[in-house]
């Protein structure tokens, strides 16, 4: 068991070496577009900054390297967790559900955290250098600032383009093709032992529903969370309140530790065998939809 899960492994690294190759070399073109269309250097500014700086550029290369990052992390986790689990499942399925539980939640942690805590310090690092208090443009200056942290959510979304279509695309293929090499030409049943054509297939899931997911989430929570903040910046009480700016991201943490506590209903074993693997996830659900919205409520009337 652990010399197919080395092969996968190392089919999976390789993959996705070649591939985040290609993609930042796609990056740094891309960004060379960003500073001559967006950023430009002789364009005036709101904030009148005499020091030119690629903000929405550099913000874009920060979000890709964090997606990468996210993808990267949830495949390395994932492929020492898939034999464990395969191991823990001989025993019994809840066993295993734990094990491949545990493993999820090393990725869906790690982008969220690292989403919000790069976001945050992008913003605070920015700000001095864009919005002037007192200043007579101020409301145009923080439009302009969230404007040019909106570059982290479309790097992340740029690799989660690739790395979800060009891991999808690899991960049908090995599955096609190592079903027509052992079904039709050996007369082998699915994913049989005898079949070496099914670690490439467990290579393609791991790069695609792993590594691309993982960048998929992450894109999907940058892009969503920047678009709020560019949406904000437009409202006139944001210089009066400025701080209600920051609601999306306040949502993001507490949905953070919302799940530090949802995540243990799953493990507990005190129902007995009724609590089923379905059970379980169903009640992650429900448990968290409640506890979400009962810690919302004091966010929304604590903030200004």
């Amino acid at each position: 068991m652990k010399d197919v899960n080395q092969a996968i492994r190392d089919g999976a690294d390789t993959f996705l070496t070649k591939e985040y190759t290609y993609l930042s070399i796609f990056c740094i073109l891309f960004a060379i577009l960003l500073i001559c269309t967006v950023d430009m250097p002789w364009a005036e500014k709101a904030s009148g900054e005499s020091l030119w700086f690629p903000f929405t550029t550099f913000a874009f290369l920060v979000g890709a390297a964090t997606s990468m990052a996210s993808g990267l992390i949830g495949m390395k986790i994932a492929t020492q967790t898939n034999y464990k689990t395969t191991a823990a499942c001989a025993e019994n399925k809840i066993a295993g559900f734990k094990v491949a539980f545990m493993g999820g939640q090393v990725l869906g942690f790690m982008l969220v955290g690292l989403a919000l805590l790069i976001l945050e310090i992008m913003i605070l690092a920015y700000k001095p250098f864009i919005v002037k208090n007192g200043d007579e443009n101020q409301k145009e200056q923080v439009r302009e600032l969230f404007e040019y942290i909106s570059g982290y959510g479309l790097g992340g979304s740029t690799v989660a383009l690739f790395g979800r279509v060009g891991g999808g695309i690899y991960t049908k293929a090995a599955d096609v093709g190592a079903d027509l090499a052992g079904k039709v030409a050996q007369g082998l049943p699915e994913d049989s032992p005898k079949n070496p054509g099914t670690i490439a297939d467990n290579v393609g899931d791991n790069v695609g529903d792993i590594a691309g997911m993982g960048a998929d989430l992450f894109g999907s929570l940058a892009e969503s969370t920047c678009a709020a903040l560019v949406v904000s910046s437009t409202c006139e009480q944001i210089l009066v309140t400025p701080d209600a700016a920051y609601f999306p991201l306040v949502i993001t943490g507490i949905g953070i530790c919302v799940s530090f506590i949802t995540i243990w209903f799953g493990h507990m074993d005190f129902l007995g065998d009724s609590y089923t693997v379905d059970k379980r996830l169903f009640w992650q659900v429900i448990i968290s939809t409640i506890l979400m919205t009962a810690a919302i409520i004091p966010a929304i009337f604590m903030l200004p």
